[in-house]
């Protein structure tokens, strides 16, 4: 085996654990189901749908967002998040189809 090929498949091996360990989380996989079924909510969409404090979901934001698998952008006085991540963006549109609409995201 090359091992320039070997390193290579390596570093990607690497990056896509690194992204499946952000997103491990339970409260941040909630998190990126939902901004999936709600097309880019606003982060107070976010907090009342999960039940869970504003300080809480823009840690867990802040924590997406700082390893590159959402973004966020300012419209009014709103922040909308949506995935960036295209991976990231299949693996939770496959959890939800899985699921169902109704399932546990």
């Amino acid at each position: 085996m090359d091992s320039q090929l070997a390193c290579t498949e390596m570093a990607v091996v690497n990056e896509y654990s690194r992204k499946m360990k952000v997103c491990g989380h339970p409260v941040r996989l909630k998190l990126l189901c939902h901004i999936y079924r709600q097309g880019d909510p606003c982060v107070t969409n976010l907090w009342t749908s999960l039940g869970e404090s504003q300080p809480v979901i823009s840690q867990h934001l802040a924590i997406l967002k700082e390893n590159r698998v959402v973004d966020s952008v300012v419209q009014g006085n709103r922040r909308i998040y949506s995935i960036c991540d295209d991976f990231i963006r299949e693996v939770i549109a496959k959890m939800v189809a899985e699921v169902g609409e109704q399932g546990p995201c």
